[in-house]
């Protein structure tokens, strides 16, 4: 189920970036995922953040910022996945993976890719 979370430093990014909503986790050190609720008193401590689902960070995005990440698969013989960020008031995309001839092997790095890609772009 752990695979379903942020990684570490994609959680310590959304942080910063105000990302403040309750989560069914939170790392406690570095990878230490935990659901331990003696911890929920240190949630906002500097060593410790919010680890929220990979949906909700999606969610986050389309809600609080207008950014809506899609995977793509791309259909042909070897199946590859690429990833398009749009801007949803504008109905535009700000980026797609396969501009850059840059292609994915599993949905799920594609997954962590569109999100440090979201990530990167809020934060410029």
């Amino acid at each position: 189920m752990n695979k379903e979370f942020v990684n570490y430093e994609q959680a310590l990014a959304l942080k910063e970036l105000g990302f403040d909503e309750t989560c069914l986790k939170w790392y406690m050190h570095s990878n230490n995922l935990s659901d331990d609720v003696i911890f929920l008193q240190y949630k906002k401590d500097d060593e410790f953040c919010y680890a929220p689902l990979k949906q909700q960070v999606f969610r986050w995005f389309r809600e609080k910022h207008d950014l809506f990440g899609c995977i793509d698969l791309q259909a042909c013989s070897p199946s590859h996945w690429f990833i398009r960020i749009d801007k949803i008031e504008i109905n535009d995309y700000l980026y797609h993976s396969e501009d850059e001839n840059v292609k994915y092997n599993t949905y799920e790095e594609a997954e962590d890719a569109c999100i440090d890609k979201l990530i990167e772009k809020l934060i410029n």
